[in-house]
């Protein structure tokens, strides 16, 4: 499938609290910048994620199993960051990142590496995570 590249792309903006709980996200998971910046560019499957080939890949910062894997990039989803890779056929094994994730991970890029959590971060990452709260 082709891509239109457009020199007059607008950026949205998204309130405070959710490119908050976004970005708390982002850090708090198990993979790397480089997972972020490849979904930025075109889809990556589950498979070349989990276990020792996203560690080969540089996508996580140790393995981790594939429903590990996958029940963390559905928390991205949930929280706005990440969409399923969708073909004629219906939802495929791939991930790409949404409007919100392109912004992030732009940002996060120029930085080299997701910023390390605090201790409150990956509570209230936990909290949302297991509540599954909206804010």
């Amino acid at each position: 499938m082709a891509s239109i590249k457009s020199a007059h792309l607008i950026s949205l903006q998204y309130p405070t609290n959710t490119e908050k709980r976004a970005e708390r996200a982002l850090s708090c998971s198990p993979f790397n910048i480089s997972l972020f910046t490849t979904m930025s560019e075109q889809s990556v499957e589950l498979k070349s994620i989990a276990s020792e080939t996203g560690l080969k890949n540089n996508y996580t910062r140790s393995p981790i199993s594939e429903l590990a894997a996958e029940n963390y990039l559905m928390w991205l989803i949930q929280v706005g960051v990440l969409r399923r890779e969708v073909d004629g056929q219906g939802i495929t094994d791939g991930f790409r990142l949404t409007p919100l994730g392109h912004q992030l991970v732009k940002k996060y890029a120029a930085k080299g590496s997701l910023s390390q959590p605090s201790v409150s971060d990956r509570f209230y990452n936990l909290i949302n995570r297991w509540f599954r709260l909206p804010i």
